[in-house]
């Protein structure tokens, strides 16, 4: 079974206030995980598709996505927030307060990058697996759920 998030990629309780910051955040960590080379190019990615309408879904989620060449394998990583994001706009306008990011090789854009965005939000339609990230206490047993989840 392939392994998307590692426990290194779920980072509970961050102090972060607004959307740039979240989304700078995810740049730097995709650098200093491997899972890219160029962090600038990563945060245009993200600020790209967020320009074209914000990825705020329901329940205080948010399905954050950069799709680029500067990304060498399909990662997801988890941020979890002290206080909610205000400045990220949702479906139904309830704050953001956990973040699911998708970086995706822009060739896998068409395939790895739907099924990962269709297999996530199936998975947040489940109060049970929204519950477990916004109440877990260790990166691991954030991982291990979605790595389940991505599995099936």
């Amino acid at each position: 079974m392939k392994e998307f998030v590692k426990p290194a990629q779920v980072l509970l309780d961050l102090d972060c206030t607004t959307k740039d910051e979240v989304l700078s955040l995810l740049s730097d960590k995709a650098l200093e995980l491997g899972i890219t080379d160029d962090r600038d190019a990563v945060k245009a990615a993200f600020d790209a598709r967020e320009e074209e309408g914000s990825t705020g879904m329901m329940d205080g989620f948010a399905v954050p996505h950069a799709k680029t060449d500067a990304i060498k394998d399909a990662a997801v990583i988890v941020t979890r927030f002290v206080a909610p994001i205000a400045d990220w706009e949702s479906i139904d306008g309830t704050e953001i307060t956990v973040g699911i990011a998708l970086l995706v090789p822009d060739a896998e854009a068409g395939s790895t990058h739907i099924a990962l965005l269709a297999q996530i939000a199936r998975a947040l339609m489940d109060e049970g697996f929204r519950e477990v990230i916004r109440t877990a206490t260790e990166p691991s047993q954030v991982s291990e759920l979605i790595n389940d989840r991505l599995a099936g």
